[in-house]
């Protein structure tokens, strides 16, 4: 992944069972791996208010460089729909207070999660909704509320109808992703994704906007730095 130029590497938090694995990343490439907190939507489960009162410590005890990954997954499960909403109304809040950013996870569920960020936007909520997959409506909503649009391998494929939406799209909206280990972009769709596959989703994003590769990285990297304060 350095050989392809990706510098550096905003780590999601999962959960409390991840930690401290996420920790030890940060401090083996200090610089180059940066650390966030929060509790993900997929690990809300019946403990979730001990999950939430170790994520309201960590805040406490250090800097993090953003809340997330956050929000709402109605694909996998909906026994803890209730849960998932008040673990992300709170961690919003918890955002508000620090002056943080937010990582949005929206699977099933983009336009509950932008009805949430509307009920908690008084101008100064910044995020990214994280691997944003909808339409141009939704992608106009989304920015309208401040937040950028996270993209990444999806773009790729062929019949996802994302590249339609994100060419109409202009670049200041735009963060550059990759999910790994998941949603590897072509020619690796299907297999474990890697950071260094960057590269495949500029250079997709600009063939859609008639631009050389270095102008994506540029303009994408930019609107990163402002995102999380780096």
């Amino acid at each position: 992944m350095q050989n392809e130029g990706v510098k550096k590497f905003y780590l999601p938090a999962i959960d409390s069972d991840t930690t401290q694995a996420l920790l030890n990343l940060e401090k083996k490439f200090p610089g180059k791996c940066v650390a966030m907190t929060g509790l993900h939507p997929c690990s809300v489960k019946e403990n979730y208010k001990e999950e939430l009162k170790l994520v309201e410590r960590s805040l406490a005890a250090r800097k993090f460089v953003a809340i997330g990954e956050i929000g709402l997954d109605f694909y996998w499960d909906r026994s803890f729909v209730n849960e998932q909403y008040l673990a992300l109304h709170e961690q919003m809040e918890w955002a508000l207070h620090y002056d943080l950013p937010i990582v949005l996870h929206s699977r099933e569920a983009i336009d509950e999660c932008i009805r949430v960020v509307e009920e908690h936007q008084r101008g100064n909520l910044k995020g990214v909704f994280h691997c944003f997959t909808g339409s141009l409506s939704q992608a106009n909503q989304i920015i309208g509320l401040g937040f950028y649009l996270g993209i990444g391998g999806v773009l790729t494929f062929k019949n996802s109808g994302l590249d339609k939406a994100i060419a109409e799209i202009d670049l200041s909206h735009i963060v550059l992703e990759t999910d790994a280990p998941y949603l590897a972009p072509v020619p690796y769709r299907g297999k474990r994704n890697e950071c260094g596959y960057l590269l495949y989703v500029a250079q997709k994003l600009a063939e859609l906007k008639g631009g050389p590769v270095n102008e994506i990285d540029a303009i994408t990297t930019d609107n990163a730095s402002k995102l999380f304060g780096l």
